[in-house]
C-alpha cells in the first residue's frame, strides 16, 4: 500500500489505522491532528480510521510556549 505522509511517499505491507500511524512513528504519545485527504480525524477514531492506498495524510503536532 502507498500513501503520502506530509508530502513525503511511504510505503506500507499491510492497512493501518491512524493509531497504527502514530506508533510507527512514535508520535502516538504527542499531542497530534492528524488529516485524511484534508478530512479531520477526531482523536477518538484514531483507532478506528484506516488509510488506504493513495491516502494524502497530514500529522501536525501542538508545539507549546510563550512569549
Amino acid at each position: 500500500m502507498q500513501y503520502v505522509l506530509n508530502g513525503e511517499a511511504q510505503t506500507a505491507g499491510a492497512p493501518l489505522s491512524v493509531l497504527d500511524l502514530l506508533t510507527r512513528f512514535e508520535l502516538s504519545k504527542r499531542r497530534v491532528a492528524v488529516a485524511i485527504n484534508a478530512e479531520v480525524v477526531p482523536k477518538s477514531r484514531f483507532a478506528e480510521v484506516w488509510i488506504r492506498d493513495g491516502d494524502r495524510v497530514e500529522v501536525i503536532h501542538a508545539v507549546g510556549g510563550g512569549a
